[in-house]
């Protein structure tokens, strides 16, 4: 049995500095990964922000505990928390086998890469620079200090592409990815294999997400011949009044539910139920919704953004095109036995418990 210690201030996006609270953090990518150390038999401890801390309180699995953030207008919570005490407590906390940071470009993983460099492996998602200030402290963070101050460290990508980009930097990343994994026991397949006709969009209603060309997309589809399909939105944000009024003006009102914020219990089965998952993002890195939707045998329908887009396609679990259209939806309905029978067949890979095994892999 092994000791793990994992760093991952930032447990959920937020789009700008004020942090949204939220009731509980068991849904998160992070705290899947660390039930997976947990259900591989090993012992494992969750370090996280203050900020993100839950509004009620919460009984965990493991040990969690919260940080304070400090200088929070230099080092903004929502992208570039630091913390000073993780020093302190990685100093006097010798006992673990195997420290798990999130990034390169983290202040955390630079002071887990100097403390304890032959137990740190930084799990890294970034394939480009951060775009804060123009890229000017990316590009410094990257070429100084992660070359010449973290080298010892070992690096574990997420996908190729962050893969790629790392090696320009660090020399000891590993070949293979690792990919955000998920409790292949919260996500049970139908039996029967049966799903209704309708897709599923799982997102946040903002711009970037480009929600309105998969409603606009759908409509086509529908007005296409395929009329007795509907279209699941999962997710609220900014744009979902807009996205009701073009909805409304399609004449879709019938078709497409707004579900609002769902937890997973709700979700998944409205995932599963779907001919596929529908992603039209024009920024992104990996998404957990892709991974997730994998796991329920669930194909999808993606643009080449997100970084899990290089298996969807070498897996052949969907189709990857950007600007997809109509035609796509028609295509991924006409084979979905195919689709469904791949994610069915890859989704083992995709356990928290076989990813958490990975990561040992790298120490032992």
């Amino acid at each position: 049995m092994s000791k793990v210690l994992v760093i991952n201030p930032i447990l959920y996006t937020a789009e700008t500095n004020r942090i949204p609270r939220v009731d509980s953090i068991k849904d998160t990518m992070i705290y899947t990964m660390c039930l997976g150390f947990l259900r591989a038999g090993h012992e494992v401890t969750l370090i996280a922000a203050e900020d993100y801390r839950p509004v009620r309180g919460e009984k965990y699995d493991f040990p969690v505990l919260w940080f304070r953030t400090v200088w929070r207008r230099l080092f903004m919570p929502r992208c570039f928390p630091y913390m000073p005490a993780i020093r302190t407590y990685l100093r006097d906390h010798k006992e673990y086998d195997i420290i798990v940071t999130s990034e390169v470009f983290a202040t955390w993983s630079f002071t887990a890469a100097r403390v304890a460099p032959e137990k740190t492996v930084i799990w890294h998602e970034l394939a480009a620079y951060n775009h804060m200030l123009h890229q000017i402290p990316a590009k410094v963070w990257y070429r100084f200090v992660a070359g010449g101050l973290m080298r010892r460290a070992r690096v574990a990508p997420r996908s190729e592409e962050a893969g790629a980009f790392i090696r320009r930097f660090m020399p000891r990343v590993e070949a293979e990815p690792i990919d955000h994994g998920v409790d292949l026991e919260k996500f049970p397949v139908s039996e029967n294999g049966e799903r209704d006709a309708c897709f599923a969009v799982v997102s946040q209603l903002i711009p970037r997400k480009r929600i309105a060309h998969t409603i606009e997309a759908f409509d086509s589809f529908v007005k296409a011949g395929h009329g007795a399909y509907v279209l699941h939105v999962i997710g609220g944000g900014e744009e979902e009044m807009f996205l009701r009024q073009l909805v409304r003006r399609l004449g879709l009102e019938e078709k497409v539910t707004f579900h609002g914020k769902l937890s997973h219990e709700k979700l998944l089965p409205l995932v599963a139920a779907s001919k596929a998952l529908l992603v039209s993002t024009e920024k992104d890195n990996n998404m957990v919704s892709i991974v997730e939707s994998i796991a329920l045998g669930t194909p999808v329908v993606t643009t080449s953004v997100p970084y899990n887009a290089a298996y969807i396609r070498r897996e052949e679990l969907g189709i990857v095109e950007d600007g997809w259209s109509a035609d796509a939806l028609a295509r991924i309905v006409s084979e979905n036995d195919r689709y469904v029978s791949n994610c069915l067949a890859y989704r083992d890979r995709l356990s928290n418990v076989a990813c958490a095994g990975r990561f040992l892999a790298l120490v032992e």
